[in-house]
């Protein structure tokens, strides 16, 4: 199997086959487009319960998006809430003329009276000429500027003149070079030691702590942002593009849910602690505070899990015999004691027809024309404002036509289709199987390997399911376990409910078999069991029964788990270690009745706040919305309130899953969100 497309040359006699392969290919396309409202649980391997002889309920999640509070729990185990919405920043003090008028003098005889140091002065003299270093202690004293006489061709030659000069005028000179190789130096009035501890004076709070209370600036300034129905993504570009800064410049532990109020910490740099306060005046839908200064940046994993807190709503139960409060406490009882099948949940397989991890499969066996003809294909489950783009383009495929029809947030879609509009096409009007693999790879990188992830997940949930079935939460010998030498490190690229954590480089950690003597033990519980997902660098279980279903069901889809190697690096995959099993820690319940349906459950870390402070200073506020939940007044439909959290490669929607006994697919019982408040 090749993993890069060759270039080849057309001839007659190959007509009639190519037709043929054309053919298979379109059916192929239709056969996979040609699906029900969308992917659903046993299409990506979740089929099983830890507790299927216990009843479940049924009920709405995220109706509102409110209903479903995530807040990042950091690496100390502390769980991060907005306590502070930052500072509110004083009017500096108005410096009377007769006072700019000292300072001035008193720098001035600063500059007169500076030395530089001998040594130092004896190195520029050798470098530039007695002369020139006369002019550049003028510059220094009189802010006026000068060229150099000579030139310097070696760059690192230059690049030591620039410290030098840094260093002998206490980086009050600036020094750039010409395009023919001079120095032009003039003095810097921003790094002054004057102007440096003035600024500095300027933002110390009443008690004489510098930054407004934050203490000493460092290279970082971590802090926690607080959000409602945005991305982790959407809600970045939205702040370095008021900062107008990269967005490389932060940087953050985990992404967390749109549909939902979340809370986390972020890390910036390069930016004025003042600078970053300002945004909370033009943010909307977020706010941000609790700063603080750190010498390190946050980096994706930086992070022990998620705590949520989910308002379950018009909740039933099917069976009149047992009470509603009978099924949540078992319910909840079973989920604390023997944990839930860890599957990645529905949100890695996207929300369109096909499932991502169908096109992930095409990329896999390197056919490029059809993960692209998946990506661009008309299906019922897309974006609405998409299909006559894609329509267009099964009709036409006309590329630059198609372009002009899809909307900018179809990423991978635009990508395609931009990227095969600069493309020459085939005699025959069609493009090159290297036309194709071009275009793929002009989708962004964390897409790309999005697809590819969701097939090893699709294979780890499979597999999953049948370890469970075969054994349940019996240890057997051939499972695998972390080895002790490692920490249990999750590889799986997921802190959350997002797929954007597959840009995070894994974490390779090694695994070991279980012996018999292991087992009698009593060393290793089923919390420590893990399975790979398929790829180049991952101990498989020596149990032949689960390893001989690693090769049958990669089978079926024409690869080998024990080669998992390809050309294309974003598609060779090393494989990684998931537990089989997750228990959620600090589970607690509320029911609670209401009426109106737009009723507010669960209050906001922003809703405590806000009423707090006002609490606090003698203001108005709602005293209902000093805790996490609201009062129970009664009414006739019923919600369900859980509090729980999770380790970073655990999905919130399979605990749900387990206790409700509910398809979590779009089309879902649970998910099937009827009512957006």
């Amino acid at each position: 199997m090749s993993d890069l497309p060759n270039s080849t040359v057309k001839r007659p006699i190959d007509t009639i086959v190519e037709s043929a392969e054309n053919v298979a290919k379109k059916l192929k396309i239709e056969q996979l487009t040609q699906v029900d409202n969308g992917i659903h649980e046993a299409d990506v391997g979740i089929t099983l319960y830890l507790s299927p002889d216990l009843p479940g309920f049924k009920g709405q999640i995220k109706q509102r998006y409110t209903d479903f509070l995530v807040n990042e729990i950091d690496q100390e185990g502390n769980v991060v809430h907005l306590t502070d919405k930052g500072f509110k920043m004083p009017k500096k003090p108005q410096r009377s003329r007769e006072e700019a008028n000292a300072e001035k003098e008193v720098e001035a005889a600063r500059r007169e009276e500076f030395q530089v140091n001998p040594e130092l002065r004896g190195e520029l003299v050798e470098i530039f000429g007695e002369g020139d270093v006369s002019k550049i202690e003028a510059v220094y004293r009189m802010a006026n500027r000068m060229e150099t006489e000579k030139s310097f061709e070696d760059k690192t030659v230059r690049t030591k003149i620039h410290q030098l000069l840094r260093q002998a005028f206490n980086n009050e000179l600036e020094s750039v070079t010409t395009d023919t190789n001079t120095f032009k130096i003039a003095r810097s009035s921003q790094h002054s030691r004057t102007n440096k501890q003035e600024k500095i004076n300027q933002t110390k709070d009443s008690n004489g702590v510098e930054n407004w209370g934050y203490g000493p600036s460092k290279d970082f300034i971590h802090f926690a942002l607080h959000k409602e129905n945005k991305d982790t993504m959407e809600a970045v570009n939205v702040i370095t593009k008021l900062l107008r800064v990269p967005s490389r410049v932060i940087r953050y532990a985990g992404t967390k849910d749109r549909r939902a109020v979340t809370c986390q910490r972020l890390s910036i740099s390069k930016i004025g602690l003042d600078r970053l306060n300002a945004l909370n005046r033009t943010l909307k839908g977020m706010i941000i505070g609790n700063y603080s200064f750190s010498d390190a940046s946050l980096n994706l994993g930086d992070l022990k899990g998620n705590e949520f807190v989910v308002v379950i709503r018009d909740v039933s139960v099917d069976n009149n015999k047992t009470s509603l409060e009978d099924i949540v406490s078992n319910g909840c009882k079973s989920l604390s004691e023997n944990g839930f099948v860890n599957y990645f949940g529905m949100q890695r397989f996207g929300t369109f027809s096909i499932s991502t991890h169908t096109i992930g499969r095409e990329l896999l066996l390197s056919n490029w024309e059809e993960a692209a003809e998946l990506i661009l294909s008309d299906q019922e489950n897309v974006l609405p404002k998409s299909k006559e783009a894609r329509k267009i383009w099964a009709e036409t495929k006309d590329a630059s036509l198609a372009l002009k029809q899809m909307p900018r947030q179809c990423l991978a879609e635009n990508a395609l289709l931009y990227s095969l509009s600069n493309q020459r096409k085939e005699d025959d009007g069609t493009y090159s199987a290297n036309a194709y693999y071009t275009a793929i790879m002009k989708i962004p990188r964390n897409l790309r390997t999005m697809y590819v992830h969701a097939y090893q997940s699709y294979v780890w949930n499979s597999i999953a399911s049948k370890r469970v079935e075969l054994h349940g939460l019996k240890l057997v010998v051939g499972d695998l376990v972390i080895a002790d030498t490692e920490k249990p490190v999750s590889n799986s690229g997921i802190d959350d409910e997002d797929f954007d954590e597959d840009v995070r480089e894994a974490q390779f950690v090694r695994a070991k078999a279980v012996t018999q003597d292991d087992i009698d033990s009593g060393k290793y519980s089923m919390e420590d069991v893990v399975l790979p997902s398929p790829g180049f660098d991952v101990l498989y279980p020596s149990n032949e029964e689960l390893k001989q279903l690693y090769v049958d069901i990669l089978k079926a889809d024409n690869m080998d788990p024990f080669d998992m190697r390809r050309k294309v690096r974003d598609f060779s995959l090393a494989g990684s270690y998931r537990n089989v099993v997750q228990k959620p820690k600090s589970l607690e319940y509320k029911i609670i009745h209401y009426d109106d349906p737009s009723q507010q459950i669960a209050n906001t870390d922003l809703d405590i706040l806000n009423n707090t402070k006002a609490k606090e200073s003698g203001q108005k506020y709602m005293k209902a919305k000093l805790d996490r939940y609201m009062p129970d007044k009664g009414g006739d439909k019923t919600a369900v309130v859980l509090k729980f959290q999770l380790g970073t490669s655990a999905y919130a929607t399979m605990a749900l899953r387990e206790l409700m006994k509910l398809e979590t697919s779009r089309r879902g019982d649970m998910c099937d969100v009827k009512e957006k408040i």
